[in-house]
């Protein structure tokens, strides 16, 4: 995520240079330049010459060695390089973070973050982006996968479906030629493994329940 070294230039370079008397202090001195260094986005994110937006996604599963590099970079905007020293930002970019709670972020990297909690989308909203995902979708059906997924996410479960899974379960009814649910009520409950995740919630999903739910899609 910050840096790499150019591994196979590197090895070149050491050949070519392999017959000097002085090889050891010159190679070393020249493999580790900037000429050798791969940048990777954390890194090319504060040496572009305008600011850029530097998205961090699921932040929440990266290792704290990961988050030790993203505390220097949020407190001073630099990074450090041990062969090259400390890279101090061109612009600041604008940094967004996202978690999804799989672990506690660390008090110090919260402390540099302004904290916004998204939570999902409205039955309508939820619809819209339904239709702007799949253009020849019906907007009734788009509507009642939207009034389903709501009422899931109010059930006693492990993992509450996300937009991702209410996509994809949108994308199987239209694949099976859905276009009521009320009138599918077996198809609903075999294609709403698309929306459960674990096998407790699996279990918990039952046709009854699924009936139930799908009774307030009306």
């Amino acid at each position: 995520a910050l840096y790499e070294w150019n591994y196979q230039r590197q090895l070149l370079a050491i050949k070519a240079r392999e017959t000097h008397a002085d090889a050891a202090d010159v190679v070393e001195d020249h493999i580790f330049s900037e000429k050798f260094l791969l940048e990777r986005p954390l890194l090319s994110s504060i040496r572009q010459p305008k600011s850029p937006v530097l998205l961090i996604d699921e932040v929440d599963r990266a290792d704290e060695e990961f988050e030790a590099f993203l505390l220097e970079l949020l407190s001073d905007f630099q990074v450090s390089i041990p062969e090259l020293g400390t890279i101090r930002a061109t612009t600041i970019p604008h940094v967004v973070l996202t978690s999804n709670g799989t672990r506690e972020l660390s008090d110090a990297l919260r402390r540099r973050c302004l904290y916004h909690y998204v939570d999902f989308p409205d039955v309508e909203r939820e619809a819209r982006i339904i239709t702007a995902r799949m253009p020849d979708i019906d907007v009734d059906l788009a509507l009642q996968i939207a009034r389903m997924v709501e009422a899931i996410r109010k059930e006693d479960l492990r993992k509450s479906p996300g937009v991702a899974e209410t996509l994809d379960w949108a994308a199987a009814l239209a694949g099976l030629g859905i276009d009521d649910l009320r009138a599918e009520p077996e198809v609903v409950f075999e294609t709403m493994m698309c929306l459960i995740k674990t096998a407790e919630d699996k279990s918990r999903m039952t046709r009854e329940v699924s009936d139930r739910l799908l009774g307030k899609v009306a």
